[in-house]
């Protein structure tokens, strides 16, 4: 049936912030992506999220990823597509990759926490909301 179909290919390409974090609790290997700008990164993150801008995501920039555990893409929220981005950017490169749903904003609705990411904010796009276009 094709309803089967489309709600078996949702549930293979997303997941939700209550399944990463019980996969975390169960040491589960993934590996939160968080694909906005550098800026958006340093004000807010996920804990233990590595900043990979989808524009710059290349054979290179993704070198050094692991190929062995699952990548879950995040963004702002539903009103952001750097998510999408990246997790295609990705997954053209043969990565097994699954998009947060409701992103940053249905992480902290939660209640999970949310860190300052590592990056230092660049005065020219601290206004970025960090979606990237």
């Amino acid at each position: 049936m094709e309803q089967l179909a489309f709600y078996r290919a949702k549930l293979a390409y997303e997941i939700d912030s209550w399944d990463v974090a019980e996969q975390q609790k169960q040491g589960k290997a993934l590996l939160l992506v968080d694909g906005r700008s550098p800026a958006a990164y340093a004000a807010e993150t996920l804990p233990g999220a590595i900043n990979l801008p989808h524009r710059g995501i290349t054979a290179e920039s993704t070198a050094q990823l692991p190929r062995d555990v699952l990548l879950v893409t995040f963004c702002d929220g539903i009103g952001c597509n750097a998510s999408t981005k990246t997790a295609l950017k990705l997954a053209e490169l043969g990565f097994t990759v699954r998009e947060l749903q409701g992103g940053l904003d249905w992480w902290k609705r939660d209640g999970y926490p949310t860190v300052a990411g590592g990056a230092s904010c660049d005065i020219n796009t601290a206004a970025d909301c960090g979606c990237g276009g």
